[in-house]
């Protein structure tokens, strides 16, 4: 079973993700510059949003290189310092990585749940007096890391690592396949960037002293986003140890964030906090996948006193009924639709108009609880 999701999200003037030269992310489609916001900082919005944490009621993953750092705070007072330090970077790279040249820091970020920092330091504690052998060590770390991949392998507690997969080059036996597939929003319209020259006053300046402080540049853009994302059930319950009533609140706070979360570039600035527009899930028993980014292929463009969200819509509307007559519906188990605004024009979509979000989740959730009943 999978879940696709489909949103029309207008951003008022932002700089949502930004490039190496500061300036929004862009790319070309459909022959036009567009606006776009990277899957990565898409999905740690999601993950990051409090919502996610709420629904699931886990705490999420951390992806650090401070992982000495975490077990040697899990740990606490329990052993000896010195102990803690000659122990911790011995373990760490017979298990997950290597380490950076501090001698502290492991080469790569890792990606690891509460439950598994808890677990990884309950073992060294259980095993502490041979770890505290300079003798038995190494062999002891070497044994202690094969038990723990052997747990961990193919699972995590942790519902932001099962959807968004983790890989460890060093360690693959400890990688997981993501059940969530996320694309980089794109504007579905031709978009331009703008400057904004910006100045800042000296408040102790005297006052006939004239000019600014500090003066600057930096880029910004308005768009009306195409944003797209979709979700394996079966993947998503594999790697969570097949806990199906955590994978449901998983899906749950997975929709839940998907809404409410936006990226937090350069907010302080311009505080583009605006909702989508329009919400679009499928539920479907296997079947191709549909992502109606082709819809925007040619570029919207405002219509007169209506702005680009109706015209986004319409299109999304429009190519999602060509999708169905030609390919046909036949996997689709459920659609639910969500428009903001009571004068967006539907026409293959209008049957499957909800009135509210608890609606929209319980038109999605509802054929996997059926599944699992």
């Amino acid at each position: 079973m999978y879940i696709e999701l489909h949103l029309i999200q207008n951003f008022a003037p932002a700089n949502l993700n930004r490039d190496d030269t500061n300036n929004p992310k862009d790319c070309e489609f459909g022959g036009v510059r567009r606006a776009r916001i990277s899957s990565q900082c898409i999905k740690r919005a999601i993950r990051k949003a409090p919502v996610f944490t709420e629904t699931t009621g886990m705490e999420i993953g951390q992806r650090t290189k401070r992982v000495i750092e975490r077990l040697r705070k899990q740990i606490g007072a329990a052993k000896p310092e010195a102990e803690v330090n000659a122990i911790l970077p011995a373990f760490v790279p017979a298990f997950l990585s290597k380490m950076d040249k501090d001698g502290q820091r492991t080469a790569v970020l890792l990606y690891l749940s509460a439950t598994e920092i808890e677990g990884i330091s309950n073992k060294l504690l259980e095993n502490w007096a041979e770890l505290a052998d300079e003798k038995k060590r190494t062999a002891t770390a070497e044994r202690l890391a094969k038990e723990l991949t052997k747990e961990y392998k193919g699972r995590t507690s942790a519902p932001d690592i099962a959807l968004f997969g983790r890989m460890l080059a060093e360690k693959p036996e400890l990688n997981l396949d993501a059940a969530c597939q996320v694309a980089h929003a794109l504007s579905t319209h031709r978009v331009t960037m703008e400057m904004d020259f910006y100045t800042a006053v000296d408040d102790l300046n005297p006052d006939d002293t004239a000019g600014a402080g500090m003066m600057g540049f930096t880029g910004y853009n308005s768009a009306c986003f195409y944003r797209y994302a979709r979700l394996d059930w079966d993947q998503l319950v594999k790697n969570l140890g097949e806990d199906r009533d955590l994978a449901l609140r998983t899906v749950e706070g997975f929709l839940r964030a998907t809404v409410e979360a936006v990226p937090t570039g350069k907010q302080n600035t311009f505080a583009a906090q605006n909702p989508p527009s329009f919400l679009l899930a499928v539920v479907r028993n296997g079947g191709a996948a549909w992502s109606l980014a082709n819809a925007f292929e040619k570029p919207v463009r405002a219509e007169r006193d209506s702005g680009l969200v109706a015209p986004s819509v319409k299109a999304l509307d429009g190519h999602w009924g060509r999708l169905h007559a030609v390919y046909g519906k036949k996997s689709i188990a459920a659609t639910a639709a969500l428009a903001l605004d009571d004068d967006l024009e539907l026409t293959a979509l209008k049957g499957a108009q909800v009135k509210d979000l608890e609606a929209w989740i319980a038109a999605v959730t509802q054929p996997i609880k059926e599944a699992i009943a």
